[in-house]
């Protein structure tokens, strides 16, 4: 564990010197000419590369993967677009170095429009209670005691409790470093969950409730520009289709990528298939939507439970096996114990003492 925190030190060393590097780049070459055209994605290029491949430096599921989320595909994303003049790192006067860095990795926001403040009121207030952040806390200490009885157990019914607990953990963990640098920094929250189990539609779970932070970034860097292309091609009405199928396939390779970097396994295409059949299912969908013009509407007591059996059904088809197959629940447990050991500097208690239920 200290050689992995170690690593996690550096990385995240390296992680601010880049962009240090990415905000004097912006700073250099102001928009508007054409050498700022040509220039900033040429030279903030190799960070991007560098992003991709840095988490690759730790093998530990709760630092490689969050790592791998907070730069592979927050903040190589918010560069793609800054390096075109776009998104949330760019503005004119530039942001200062102290806000450009957090606001590169994490999900937050240094304001919003009035719009949006009022669409995001009722769940920032949400998000900011404590009782939510104790709700996720008790849920996950006692999944970890029924992952004590994992063997007696039906295996179906664990990879249920392995939805709650990716709910819970991804709320807890986005909802923390959100309200960390509200406080430290003042930045506005950007809403990460949305009652997810209160879905009526698939796009009503992907677009408004689901790891909204995802959303968020995917929108202006992957389903704005094909969007824009398609309508080349298309007719306006049905130029989101292949944007939505972009999308779901760029987040199914990035979440292909988080998965290795934390288990090491060579991907099978599980993940990505995951999410091309969400998108598929989505797209259908919103076809219907199109071709029906609200002559029919499934009520939201029916559709919801739908909603929420497909995203399950589906999940512990495609999505759970790759965690599966890298043994995440025991490199988990595992790294926990580790960390208590770490911490208590390996005296106050004997490595006999702690045991991993898993193993």
């Amino acid at each position: 564990m200290e050689g992995e925190i170690n690593n996690l030190i550096l990385v995240w060393t390296t992680v601010f010197a880049s962009l240090c590097y990415c905000h004097t780049i912006g700073k250099t070459f102001p928009s508007g000419t054409p050498t700022t055209t040509i220039a900033r994605p040429l030279l903030i290029f190799p960070i991007i590369c560098l992003f991709f491949v840095l988490p690759q430096n730790l093998t530990s599921i709760n630092f490689g993967a969050t790592t791998t989320f907070f730069i592979s595909w927050l903040a190589n994303f918010k560069l793609i677009l800054f390096a075109f003049n776009k998104g949330p790192l760019y503005s004119n006067p530039p942001i200062p170095l102290h806000l450009f860095i957090p606001l590169s990795c994490f999900p937050i926001k240094l304001g919003k429009s009035d719009k949006e403040s009022q669409e995001s009121a009722e769940t920032e207030k949400r998000q900011t209670s404590p009782l939510i952040y104790v709700r996720d806390a008790i849920v996950l200490a006692v999944l970890f005691r029924v992952y004590d009885y994992k063997k007696f157990i039906n295996p179906k019914i664990i990879l249920l409790c392995y939805c709650l607990h990716i709910y819970a953990s991804l709320e807890l963990l986005l909802g923390i470093f959100a309200l960390s640098a509200k406080t430290l920094i003042r930045a506005e929250l950007e809403p990460q969950f949305k009652d997810p189990y209160r879905a009526t539609s698939l796009q009503d779970f992907w677009g408004r409730r689901w790891n909204l932070s995802v959303s968020n970034i995917l929108h202006p860097t992957v389903y704005k520009p094909v969007r824009a292309y398609s309508a080349r091609f298309v007719s306006r009405k049905w130029a989101p289709i292949p944007a939505i199928s972009a999308t779901f396939l760029v987040s199914g390779l990035m979440h292909e990528l988080i998965f290795y970097n934390f288990g090491r396994v060579r991907p099978n295409g599980q993940a990505s298939c995951f999410f091309l059949l969400h998108g598929f299912s989505l797209s259908v969908e919103i076809v219907l939507k199109h071709l029906l013009n609200g002559r029919f509407r499934v009520p939201g007591i029916v559709s919801g439970p739908l909603v929420l059996a497909y995203v399950i059904l589906t999940s512990i088809w495609l999505f759970f096996p790759p965690f599966l197959r890298a043994k995440a629940e025991v490199k988990a447990c595992t790294e926990v114990l580790a960390f208590v050991e770490f911490v208590i500097n390996h005296r106050l208690v004997s490595p006999s003492d702690l045991s991993c239920p898993y193993l």
